[in-house]
């Protein structure tokens, strides 16, 4: 089952990448824009994660490992857009 929706994410990568670059974009340039700009430690972690993310795909990276750092990412940003709208 596994294999098959690997093959399927395999045969859509354009589509998938152009969605990866969208959300991963927007969440990071959001994330530093609700506060993430006013600490070192944090942009850091907003913007490696981005960075790396953007390496894969620019690199032509396997899918599998593409999804799992867009994974990692999004959550990063998502908690760290959070944290900032919180406190």
């Amino acid at each position: 089952m596994e294999a098959k929706g690997q093959q399927e994410i395999e045969f859509n990568r354009f589509g998938y990448i152009a969605a990866i670059i969208l959300l991963i974009g927007c969440l990071g340039g959001i994330a530093v824009g609700v506060g993430a700009i006013q600490n070192t430690f944090s942009l850091i972690l907003v913007v490696i994660p981005t960075m790396i993310t953007l390496s894969l795909l620019l690199a032509v990276y396997p899918m599998k490992y593409i999804m799992k750092a867009s994974l990692v990412c999004i959550t990063i940003d998502v908690l760290m857009i959070a944290y900032y709208t919180i406190f």
